[in-house]
């Protein structure tokens, strides 16, 4: 069985006046290659908001894939490549940022209006340099339209990569395994996951003991490479998320929304969208 290198509670970090938790970076741990950054976001809209009071406004992207799992509420997305969707409870946000594309993440707007319940988990996936400078796209996927595998009483729904057979609906330019989903309170649970992959598991809440050890809500587990096996107790209902990937071994710069090899390649970011070569996104909201 794959045994636990270390287990790490997530940090609060104020982003704009909205406190989330982070788990990816903290102080010592950097990224985990190929994932960068990993932010959680849980809170209540009040109401009585316009859709453009709420959510990130237009902003541009370089060099690697932002991914959102949505869990509570729903999220729509505007770009500047012109796709405009809504993802709800249990679907998956996909962009590739690659040479440059500018999107907004406002929410829906009847839940801006009435108010509600909101969680989703953002997390940025690196891409191999010579993949950075592709065209851009965006994936919207439903729950219904994201491959299931039932174990017990648990659910685990395949965004990427391959489990039991079951392959997940998005392509990724790494080898990856990406797999969100509930365990059940007293099921055991056993994920294969290849011992090359960097591996991490987060916990949105609940308990589970894996490697005679306790993680709780809103922990990261860490994996060693020793084996191919993860065993997973539950001793609550746990919502959780896998990350597992081929790590990339390049060097990584980045500055805000850029993500590159060295800083020439920042600096041309820089410039690039200042002059508008990411796209403009103007929004129309009703």
């Amino acid at each position: 069985m794959r045994t636990i290198k270390k287990i790490i509670p997530a940090q609060k970090v104020n982003m704009g006046g909205h406190l989330l938790d982070q788990p990816l970076p903290v102080e010592g741990t950097e990224s985990i290659d190929p994932f960068l950054l990993i932010h959680h976001w849980k809170s209540e809209l009040p109401g009585g908001q316009k859709q453009q009071e709420a959510g990130v406004g237009p902003h541009p992207h370089r060099g690697f894939s932002p991914v959102t799992f949505i869990y509570k509420g729903g999220i729509e997305h505007r770009d500047s490549r012109g796709h405009r969707a809504i993802v709800n409870e249990g679907g998956t946000q996909w962009m590739f940022a690659g040479r440059g594309i500018t999107h907004s993440e406002r929410f829906p707007t009847e839940l801006v209006e009435q108010g509600g319940n909101l969680e989703f988990i953002q997390f940025w996936v690196n891409v191999p340099a010579q993949h950075k400078m592709e065209q851009p796209f965006y994936k919207p996927l439903s729950q219904e339209e994201t491959p299931l595998v039932q174990k017990g009483s648990s659910k685990i729904y395949v965004v990427s990569g391959e489990l039991d057979s079951v392959k997940g609906a998005v392509e990724t330019y790494t080898p990856q395994l990406l797999l969100r989903g509930t365990i059940a309170k007293d099921d055991t649970v056993e994920i294969e996951v290849p011992t090359s992959y960097n591996c991490i598991l987060y916990l949105l809440d609940g308990e589970l003991i894996i490697d005679n050890q306790t993680a709780k809500m809103k922990d990261m587990i860490v994996f060693n490479h020793n084996d191919q096996t993860i065993k997973i107790e539950g001793t609550k209902e746990t919502r959780f998320m896998l990350l597992a990937g081929e790590p990339i071994n390049e060097k990584v710069a980045s500055y805000g929304p850029f993500v590159m090899n060295n800083q020439t390649e920042i600096m041309q970011a820089l410039k690039d969208a200042q002059m508008g070569k990411m796209g403009v996104l103007i929004e129309e909201f009703d």
